[in-house]
């Protein structure tokens, strides 16, 4: 499961990748006439990479699976793959940040976020439930405040897009900022508990 859900995230940030266009002259306005573009493009490749380094952690605490992981793997994988369709809607549609698309990126983001508390949720139950590693470190409150706090700004952002979409983004890059700092509950049970 680790090396298929590797293989679908290289995959998306090599798509992510593809669609930047390249500038028509070489001058650097030009280059600069990309950069609300490259920045949407950091900030997608920003979040798949969280996203991966937390999906390797959760899946470094388990031993097993079962269906219902993959399952709920698949559910978290499908949002994700859906990144570079949104970041591409993004940079190209007009006046940029658009509100529609701004709004449906939101939306990706925020159902990547729902997704991951199945597979989380899945995984812990596969491997141990609450006394397993995943258990005790997924089970406390320390470090739920910044997914609350995430679904929040995200369902923010999504309203806001319609009024004023630049400022969805800025919520948007808040978050992954916020989550810069990874959650280190597992690390800390796998130390405890080899």
């Amino acid at each position: 499961m680790e090396a298929f859900s590797d293989g679908v995230i290289a995959v998306i940030i090599t798509i992510m990748v593809l669609e930047l266009k390249t500038p028509h002259a070489a001058t650097w306005q030009a280059l600069l006439a990309n950069t609300p573009a490259f920045l949407s493009y950091v900030l997608s490749f920003v979040y798949v990479g969280l996203y991966w380094n937390n999906h390797h952690h959760l899946l470094h605490a388990a031993e097993r699976v079962d269906g219902r992981v993959l399952w709920a793997n698949l559910f978290f994988l499908f949002w994700l793959s859906l990144f570079p369709f949104v970041t591409s809607w993004v940079n190209e549609a007009e006046p940029m940040p658009a509100s529609i698309p701004t709004a449906m990126y939101g939306v990706v983001l925020l159902m990547a976020a729902v997704a991951w508390m199945p597979l989380s949720y899945t995984l812990m139950r596969c491997n141990g439930g609450n006394n397993g590693v995943l258990g005790r470190a997924l089970g406390g409150q320390r470090g739920d405040w910044k997914a609350k706090l995430s679904l929040a700004i995200y369902a923010a952002g999504i309203a806001l897009a319609l009024l004023a979409p630049i400022f969805s983004c800025i919520l948007y890059a808040l978050v992954a900022v916020l989550w810069i700092v990874p959650d280190r509950r597992i690390e800390y049970q796998l130390k405890q508990h080899p």
